[in-house]
């Protein structure tokens, strides 16, 4: 049997000299702290949200259905179970951590007025005009509401000013928002940052952007949203963001998105009053729109085949046919409207005019308009309350695109070409509105297509090999390089990539990581290159490329898939075997996971109906994150 010590024969041990001087310890040196996490400062958890939500506050969206509020968007987002539009109860797998709820701040909160008969709404002559058109209730009633209304800010617009101008709504609706923002926030555990959505949309073609603070309820009620019935010229939306800023004392950004639907203005050569870009536009954009939604429902913004003819993946949930105006997709404008492309310009304007107008971080969110943020495949609520999921046919066949150009149908896109994308993702060291804002500033953020998988990157000259397998591998990064969102400057040798990525772990396995390099040639035209540097299942990398596809596990009938293809994690260290010094570059990672179902073929499984026509029953989701910049010595 074993005997233990008392405290007490301790103590008389200790008496005896010899023995107590075997238990005097070295003392440490008084400056030594011995947690060796005391001095962390750097960004060392992923946090995901939407940064793009509407609600029925939002009067598009009451008006063809939506009943929720931001209450709902908020306690949705939170996890909770929360009951639709339809009367279908929701749930996310798993809740978010931050959410903006954008409404668009035309007419804000205007249905949920003629719900209340608002004294100040029927006042106004053609607010009256709309609620006695809007009284009846009936599906035919609300579409004919939303062609009065639309009358005044589609084809309205700027030119035409707010019907509601001589009303309080902007003021009363704007307050209810930011105080439901303040019940939800709750730091350290969920981010409600306070923002908008700003809807220019000059001729149909899309300008629109979310409008996020940093800020609570102190400093976003001493404004009310700039609208576009303001102004549909996104620098005079710059010019009010840094009047709230000198107002207030806070921080604002915008986020500009959906530029497939801009019909090439999204990121144009000239700016809205037709002048050639200069430096003072440049480093102005920059400022105020550090980051770029990638991804949302309204299909993938970060390639297109035309433009990136060698990429393998770049036909991915591709809108390139369809807008919300009367003109025509064509050709020439594909350039202007897609991020690749976009970021590779700004290396040309970099060149030419000394700053770049299109050096954004890349993000992915919903664009939601039923207040549920839903962005799995097997559980997405759709783009508008009327497509929430039924087994009548307008959950597929309701059309988005083409509706100003009726005589042409090549114009048209419907839902079931919508994505259940996306989401967007910050590194940060804590779950509160300041961080997740500040790494937005910094561009230390990514997207996702709609799953939680994690990526992380950075880029140095002097890594090796080695470093992926420390254990203070984020810490090395940052002390010897930069992450995503970074700058390598006066560069004179080879940048060497460390990648890390890893699987959401209620999701698919990885199939590869690629880094896209866009660079400016020696004859000052841009180009691009896909590398593949890391491939599941073993598979060796030929010619930059993974040998061979990963496979597909996919059942449609079922809509069922198996994890046992892929890897749940990929690492790469990379170096760029095709540096040159004096030309300027950038670098962003992209991670495919294996084949998965799409939303329609659960869909299609689910309520036992077929497939829609045209659209390829499963996909690839992904990650994309913000580049790396590289400026010559």
């Amino acid at each position: 049997m074993k005997k233990y010590l008392t405290t007490t024969a301790i103590v008389l041990l200790a008496g005896n000299s010899s023995f107590a001087q075997e238990l005097v310890g070295i003392a440490p040196d008084p400056d030594a702290e011995y947690s060796p996490y005391i001095s962390h400062d750097y960004p060392n958890q992923v946090f995901f949200g939407d940064t793009h939500l509407h609600t029925a506050y939002s009067t598009d969206s009451a008006l063809v259905g939506a009943t929720t509020t931001p209450d709902d968007a908020y306690r949705f987002a939170k996890g909770e179970t929360v009951t639709s539009s339809n009367g279908i109860e929701a749930r996310l797998q798993r809740p978010l951590d931050f959410l903006v709820v954008a409404d668009h701040a035309e007419n804000l909160g205007l249905v949920i007025a003629l719900e209340e008969e608002n004294a100040e709404v029927l006042a106004n002559d053609w607010g009256r005009g709309l609620f006695e058109v809007f009284a009846p209730r009936t599906p035919e009633a609300q579409t004919e509401a939303y062609l009065y209304w639309a009358g005044a800010f589609t084809l309205g617009g700027e030119e035409a000013g707010d019907p509601l101008a001589d009303t309080s709504l902007h003021e009363t609706m704007w307050q209810r928002m930011v105080e439901a923002a303040e019940r939800h926030n709750d730091p350290g555990a969920f981010s409600a940052l306070i923002g908008y959505e700003w809807t220019s949309g000059p001729n149909g073609n899309n300008l629109h952007r979310v409008v996020m603070m940093r800020d609570g309820k102190d400093a976003a009620e001493q404004v009310v949203p700039f609208s576009s019935y303001d102004s549909e010229n996104p620098e005079d939306l710059w010019d009010w963001m840094e009047g709230y800023e000198e107002t207030t004392g806070g921080r604002i950004m915008s986020i500009p998105h959906n530029g497939n639907l801009s019909n090439g203005l999204m990121f144009d050569d000239r700016t809205f009053d037709g002048d050639a870009l200069d430096t003072a536009y440049a480093e102005r954009r920059m400022q105020w729109e550090p980051v770029y939604e990638v991804t949302q429902i309204k299909g993938d913004g970060e390639a297109h085949p035309m433009l990136s003819p060698d990429d393998a993946f770049a036909d991915y949930g591709t809108w390139d046919t369809g807008s919300f105006g009367p003109e025509l997709k064509k050709p020439e404008m594909l350039p202007r409207e897609y991020a690749r492309e976009a970021l590779k310009r700004g290396l040309a304007y970099s060149e030419s005019i000394g700053a770049n107008p299109f050096k954004f971080g890349m993000i992915g969110s919903t664009d939601s308009h039923t207040a549920l943020a839903t962005t799995g495949d097997d559980n997405f609520f759709g783009k508008v309350s009327v497509v929430e999921p039924t087994a009548d046919p307008v959950r597929f066949e309701e059309q988005i695109t083409g509706l100003a150009t009726p005589d042409d149908p090549s114009d048209d896109i419907v839902h079931a070409q919508a994505l259940a994308s996306g989401l967007a993702a910050v590194w940060a060291r804590e779950n509160t509105r300041e961080a997740i804002w500040d790494a937005f500033a910094r561009k230390e953020v990514f997207a996702t297509t709609g799953t939680r998988l994690r990526v992380r990157v950075f880029a140095g000259t002097d890594f090796s090999p080695d470093d992926l397998e420390r254990s203070d591998f984020a810490a090395h990064g940052y002390a010897n390089g930069v992450p995503m969102g970074g700058d390598l400057t006066g560069v004179t040798e080879a940048p060497k990539l460390l990648i890390r990525a890893l699987r959401d772990p209620d999701a698919a396995n990885l199939d590869r990581v690629q880094v896209i390099k866009g660079w400016l040639d020696a004859n000052g035209e841009t180009q691009e290159r896909v590398y593949d540097v890391a491939c599941a299942d073993a598979r060796a990398i030929v010619d930059d490329a993974c040998e061979g596809a990963v496979g597909n596990t996919v059942d449609v009938a079922t809509a069922t898939y198996s994890n046992s293809i892929g890897d749940p994690f990929l690492e790469a260290f990379w170096e760029d075997p095709d540096f040159d010094p004096a030309q300027r570059a950038f670098y962003y990672v992209r991670v495919l996971e294996i084949p998965t179902p799409r939303w329609t073929t659960y869909d299609a499984a689910f309520f036992g109906i077929d497939l829609p026509e045209g659209v390829e029953p499963t996909h690839q989701e992904r990650a994309y994150t913000s580049p790396i910049w590289v400026t010559p010595g």
